[in-house]
């Protein structure tokens, strides 16, 4: 069946776990997989099996009207109900729907406002409710949308058999949600995989002024995608607000780029045009507010630039998760300034309707932009982040090598005094108390810039406005750069020390968890940030996918072997070779040289001993494990 009516040879194994449950287990199940990987199979699949209708309830109109081709063109009888249908459009497809024609039926949120609709589906033999994008249903959720919440009364009524929601991305915290506004019951099955998305090489930077942006931006493109005249693969191009995506268009073009703005105050057919020549691959870059994403199906693209980042962890690795679904190599680029840090303070205070925003939402909004801000920020490998952020332990990969973080883990650079790179030593505290007591004296009277400055000891017109000249924080730290001041003054911002006041021009205020820290004794736990000129030594071109001091290194390790290692080192790179080309991915995405060369040293014999290798996390142990084991002649 899965062959005749879908084309495919198996599940992956993932799928199959999620409609076993489905069929034969609790019949409430919350899947969370990538963008690209496959969810719709684990309830079309059961759809076509089961008797009976099976209600699919998606936000996207292009999206369902993409799936009912697609199934039609396989023989399965699916159909759509949306408000973009004209009357007797509907009726017949709800007569249709009723005589037990259709298999899946797809159907918009919207329509549940409906209580003849409702009423139409309780005469129906549903057998199944999809909820796809179930993410859309939970209020601290990055994409909260209204009508998702009416699915819960709906299943109240049907009380269908099964009920499956899913979803690219979501925390513990939103998939509680979903599991609660769904009544899915403690006995639901979550199945968590693919969040693991090795083949991205993500990087993330703190820029200062436009110039800066751009020049991150050139670069991050051309190294991804080449020439602009003969782009090897698609990009997008984020952006926080309307105007920005129409400026960055622009500026694309002007560097000779074919690209197009797209956001939600373009007229509907001039978006759809956008879209339309995105997918068949005639528009290579689209630069775009959150307003262009779900339902996109291009597997080429090779960028995702942010050139402001977005509202949360969830929305950028959703977004993000767009590049390089065909499993090649693909760019993922975040930009942040301390304006953006401002405006999106601004934005979380801001409701739909213009007013203000519930000071509870606003306080999420704003917690979910500071994990944004510590993952800009982080020390450690960027797919390991995210994989502890949403939960997913089983696939974190040790360090996967090739973002930024990991691309400078080993080289010797120092930053400073050895003391002060620790996180909890009393130099790096002492550092953080300045800072504190500084926005502490400050007394709100300027924003993050101006407080920076009064720290370096910049005595002009607006310090000593301000009076910041004669305070005893002034100039205290007049021994480190402007950028890394700002940097410094972010962290204390993701720890939650201090905050910024919700008004046209913020200006930071230290909270009471600051207060409680610039007054205590003793150590403080608190990463100081990386100068900029030696991080950009380290991490070397934004935009660049491949580095050659990994290369370099391994090299250096590599003529460090003794004859025996060595040998076992040339094995398994045959092996891994093998496995690459076996699975269709990159030799990087199975292992590491300098994770092979650790191999090669230590000749681990049990899955526990390969854990403990560099960059063998618990997914690619999973995966590969068992091939290098009988390699270096395990068990």
């Amino acid at each position: 069946m899965l062959a005749r009516s879908f084309g495919l040879e198996k599940f992956r194994p993932w799928q199959r776990e999620a409609i076993d449950a489905l069929l034969g287990g609790s019949g409430r199940v919350l899947v969370v997989a990538p963008t690209g990987g496959g969810k719709s199979l684990t309830y079309q699949v059961p759809a076509v099996v089961l008797e009976g209708v099976t209600l699919v309830l998606s936000p996207l109109v292009a999206l369902m009207e993409d799936q009912v081709r697609a199934l039609e063109a396989r023989g399965v009888a699916a159909t759509f109900l949306a408000a973009t249908l004209d009357f007797d459009t509907r009726r017949q497809r709800e007569s249709a729907m009723l005589r037990g024609e259709y298999k899946i039926v797809y159907a918009a949120p919207e329509r549940l406002a409906s209580d003849a609709f409702v009423g139409m589906l309780s005469r129906c033999n549903v057998q199944l409710v999809a909820v796809d994008e179930a993410h859309c249903i939970a209020q601290w959720g990055h994409d909260f949308r209204p009508d998702y919440r009416r699915i819960g009364a709906l299943l109240e009524r049907l009380r269908p058999p099964r009920v499956l929601a899913c979803t690219a991305t979501a925390t513990p915290e939103v998939r509680r949600e979903i599991r609660e506004q769904l009544r899915l019951g403690d006995d639901c099955a979550e199945v968590l995989r693919g969040f693991a998305r090795p083949n991205l090489h993500l990087s993330a930077r703190n820029v200062e002024g436009v110039a800066e942006a751009r020049t991150a931006v050139f670069e991050a493109l051309a190294s991804a995608l080449g020439e602009p005249a003969a782009p090897r693969g698609g990009a997008i191009v984020y952006a926080a607000t309307r105007r920005q995506t129409e400026q960055w268009a622009e500026t694309l073009r002007g560097r000779g780029w074919n690209a197009a703005a797209y956001h939600a105050g373009m007229p509907a057919d001039e978006r759809s045009r956008v879209a339309s020549r995105f997918a068949d691959r005639t528009l290579a870059l689209v630069v775009a507010t959150n307003a262009f994403g779900m339902g996109i199906d291009r597997s080429d693209i090779r960028a995702v630039v942010h050139v402001q980042p977005p509202s949360s962890i969830e929305a950028y690795y959703q977004e993000v998760g767009r590049a390089g679904r065909d499993d090649a190599e693909a760019l993922g680029l975040l930009l942040c300034s301390g304006a953006d840090v401002g405006l999106r303070r601004r934005l979380v205070t801001t409701g739909t309707d213009g007013g203000a925003a519930p000071p509870e939402l606003a306080a999420k909004a704003w917690g979910l932009f500071r994990d944004l801000l510590r993952y800009l920020d982080a020390r450690t490998c960027r797919h390991d982040f995210i994989l502890r952020y949403f939960g997913d332990e089983q696939e974190l990969l040790g360090g996967c090598g090739h973002c930024d973080v990991c691309a400078a883990i080993d080289l010797a650079v120092d930053q400073g005094p050895a003391d002060e790179n620790d996180v909890e030593s009393e130099a790096t505290a002492r550092v953080v108390r300045m800072a504190l007591s500084a926005v502490a004296r400050a007394r709100q009277r300027a924003g993050l810039v101006a407080v920076a400055e009064m720290l370096r000891g910049v005595d002009d017109e607006r310090t000593r406005r301000f009076g910041f000249t004669q305070l005893s924080t002034f100039g205290l730290l007049r021994d480190r750069s402007p950028t890394w001041i700002m940097d410094l003054m972010r962290g204390l911002l993701a720890a939650g020390w201090i905050d910024l006041t919700p008004t046209d021009h913020p200006v930071p205020l230290l909270t009471r968890s600051g207060a409680d820290a610039m007054r205590a004794t003793g150590a403080l736990r608190f990463a100081l940030p990386i100068e900029r000129s030696t991080a950009r030594a380290r991490k070397g071109s934004p935009g660049r996918i491949n580095g050659s001091r990994a290369s370099g290194e391994a090299s250096e390790a590599l003529s460090a072997l003794d004859a025996v290692s060595r040998e076992r080192f040339d094995k398994l790179r045959a092996h891994r070779a093998q496995a690459a080309k076996t699975r269709g991915v990159p030799a990087y995405v199975v292992a590491l040289d300098r994770t092979l060369i650790e191999m090669a040293r230590r000749s681990p014999r049990t899955r526990a001993e390969l854990l403990e290798v560099f960059g063998m996390g618990p997914a690619r142990v999973e995966a590969y494990g068992d091939g290098f084991l009988e390699v270096l002649g395990g068990p």
